[in-house]
């Protein structure tokens, strides 16, 4: 079930917290930088499935809107609550560790091509001079 936010506070600490899930998942932020989710839109808003864009677009407009207390009012709380749950559920599955992993898996997969084609290499050169 999810938490249907109370006021326009919530809407930016939802907001917030779908911007920081979308920079640790996909980068787009600096080192110590906690960019909004509006700028996290621009910056790596692709990477998200089209339904899942169009609701990181509305809890990104919301975020922005929920900083004038009379229009965070007239926005629509149940289906906010209902984006960011879906958001933070697509987002959250990948943890940090599984990131580390898939990225010293990346650079090991590296290292060994690197050494296939230079055995590669200096096996043709040992045919050409005729060490084989």
């Amino acid at each position: 079930m999810t938490r249907t936010p109370s006021s326009f506070e919530d809407i930016s600490a939802m907001a917030d917290e779908v911007a920081i899930l979308m920079a640790s998942r996909f980068g787009g932020a600096k080192r110590g930088e906690r960019p909004p989710l509006v700028q996290m839109m621009r910056r790596r808003g692709g990477a998200l499935p089209a339904g899942l864009r169009r609701r990181a677009r509305r809890l990104a407009d919301a975020g922005r809107m929920a900083a004038q207390p009379k229009v965070a009012r007239q926005l629509p709380l149940d289906g906010l609550a209902r984006d960011h749950a879906a958001l933070v559920a697509h987002l959250r599955p990948l943890g940090e560790m599984s990131r580390w992993q898939g990225r010293a898996i990346g650079f090991a997969a590296s290292v060994v091509l690197g050494l296939l084609v230079l055995g590669g290499v200096a096996l043709w050169i040992m045919i050409q001079r005729g060490m084989l």
